[in-house]
């Protein structure tokens, strides 16, 4: 459904386009979650243990930024990760504030048995997309998360 919204024809092409995306991704979004390839994870938990899984322990903001999430949010999803006993914790002993995130095995496990499905269901959604579309898709987010001007 089209914006309802009786601005300038700019204004009314930016809202249509804003719906259309968002509509998109939340769609896309929820047909994955259907696949039940995460277990008992959140989106965000598995971005953390996709991320230490792929490359190596990393700073608690590094992962932040990574997953474009508040240092808030993402203590709070360490924290219940660590509580899993998915990932560990290391605080550096000469910068207090630097803390590690490592994976367990536990995690390692998880991670390396759930990603290869989720990577299936991925796959599969976006396979009603040609290859030059989903390339064309790709350029079109980047460009727009990054606000760069053709």
């Amino acid at each position: 459904m089209p914006t309802h919204y009786k601005g300038t024809p700019k204004e009314v092409l930016a809202l249509d386009t804003f719906i259309k995306l968002t509509r998109a991704t939340d769609s896309f979004s929820n047909r994955l979650s259907q696949y039940g390839m995460l277990e008992n994870l959140t989106v965000t938990q598995f971005g953390v243990l996709e991320t230490l899984h792929h490359l190596g322990p990393l700073c608690q903001n590094e992962i932040g930024t990574k997953l474009l999430k508040s240092n808030g949010n993402i203590s709070l999803v360490l924290e219940n990760l660590e509580k899993n006993g998915l990932v560990w914790r290391e605080r550096n002993p000469q910068d207090r504030r630097m803390v590690t995130v490592n994976l367990t095995q536990k995690g390692q496990e998880l991670i390396s048995r759930i990603f290869p499905n989720q990577v299936k269901a991925i796959t599969e959604e976006m396979g009603v997309l040609s290859p030059s579309e989903q390339e064309t898709l790709g350029n079109l987010c980047r460009k727009l998360g990054k606000k760069e001007t053709s």
